[in-house]
């Protein structure tokens, strides 16, 4: 499961999903490429879910690169607790992602083998995906 080794604070705000990724919007290391349509967290058992259905679609050819990060820790506090005394305990990392973000990438492959395995991969996300090539980034 991808986390942070270490992290400045233990506990985050929730901040916003708004806008736009103005980072990580372009296919760099592979030719292949699967872009969020919506924005949402995705959680590290989901990113861990998708890589692990696209490399056994493609069987050891090619290389698959993950773009995003779970470094978000999701606070959640235990089953019929009163409300009051404090936050919760960190329980699992999310990654915040925005629509345009890529967030895996793909080489080695060929074209239809490359959609096939983005399309398993994407419907372990709980968001709408698109697949990308190089040149259309």
């Amino acid at each position: 499961m991808l986390m942070p080794k270490r992290v400045k604070y233990r506990r985050v705000q929730r901040g916003r999903l708004k806008g736009k990724a103005t980072r990580g919007n372009t296919v760099t290391y592979g030719s292949y490429g699967l872009v969020a349509l919506e924005p949402a967290w995705i959680t590290s058992n989901q990113i861990e879910a998708a890589r692990i259905a696209m490399t056994r679609y493609i069987k050891r050819g090619g290389q698959v690169w993950i773009k995003i990060f779970p470094d978000k820790p999701i606070t959640e506090k235990p089953a019929e607790t009163r409300m009051g005394s404090g936050k919760g305990s960190p329980e699992y990392w999310v990654a915040v992602v925005k629509p345009g973000r890529v967030m895996f990438e793909m080489d080695g492959v060929d074209v239809d083998t490359a959609k096939e395995a983005m399309r398993l991969a994407s419907h372990k996300l709980p968001i709408k995906c698109k697949f990308v090539t190089k040149e259309t980034t």
